[in-house]
């Protein structure tokens, strides 16, 4: 029997990256973070790692400081500044490795990140809360994101989880990851700019993105103000999760 299904890599690239920024930017505007790994979930089905994480890039900046000017009055940023200070020395690294990395590994690890994280926060509703470590784990936690964040955009899973573990509020927490994300990713885009990755094809991409993430950050806030946290967190990781299993199978 013939098979009609069609997969990701035969649609058109640019719907693939329509749909990347529109799930991205509702997973961003509910939780504050996620979009990066829920846009390298599509965009590595359709681009080479040196081409999406540009992309995932430039439009995390875009969609952060939308976001942000959204929700400052609502943040609490009084722990931010351990995660910036190793943060800032993980971006290089991570984009290094980004040029040296190839690609198929790259995507199957990005793939069982996703999953390990969406599935593993869906078993364990209720993690422990950690409170040794302090300041000095929080910037452990935040140069491990800025590797993340150079070598792929994916700078806010570390923080995040940490964050949880931590215990913090929801506004505490995300008053964290979401201007870490902000900073390590124009850190990002200035370093993979000196390493001659912006090309004509990212600006094509990113026009295409604009309009879906507009739409999906603006719903995605309207979920964070009026949707039960509870019910809400499971269906954002539950879609992270989904993500990561595309990117493996």
């Amino acid at each position: 029997m013939r098979d009609d299904r069609i997969t990701m890599t035969e649609l058109s690239p640019e719907l693939i990256v329509v749909l990347g920024a529109f799930l991205a930017a509702f997973v961003a505007g509910s939780s504050g973070f996620g979009d990066a790994l829920v846009s390298a979930a599509f965009w590595l089905h359709v681009l080479p790692p040196v081409e999406a994480a540009p992309l995932i890039i430039l439009t995390g900046i875009t969609l952060h400081v939308f976001l942000l000017i959204r929700l400052r009055s609502r943040l609490d940023f009084s722990r931010l500044l351990p995660f910036l200070s190793l943060g800032v020395i993980g971006v290089p690294i991570g984009t290094w490795l980004l040029q040296h990395l190839p690609a198929e590994p790259f995507k199957v690890a990005v793939g069982a990140l996703l999953l390990l994280y969406g599935g593993g926060l869906l078993i364990f509703a209720n993690p422990p809360t950690i409170t040794r470590g302090g300041r000095g784990m929080d910037a452990a936690a935040g140069g491990i994101g800025g590797v993340l964040g150079g070598m792929a955009g994916l700078s806010g899973i570390v923080p995040a989880v940490w964050s949880g573990l931590r215990g913090w509020p929801r506004d505490q927490a995300r008053g964290v990851t979401q201007p870490f994300i902000l900073i390590m990713h124009s850190l990002s885009l200035a370093a993979m700019a000196y390493a001659g990755l912006i090309t004509p094809q990212l600006a094509h991409n990113y026009l295409w993105a604009l309009p879906a993430m507009a739409v999906g950050g603006l719903v995605g806030i309207g979920c964070y103000t009026r949707l039960n946290e509870e019910r809400f967190r499971c269906i954002v990781l539950a879609i992270l999760a989904g993500a990561g299993v595309t990117l493996i199978v």
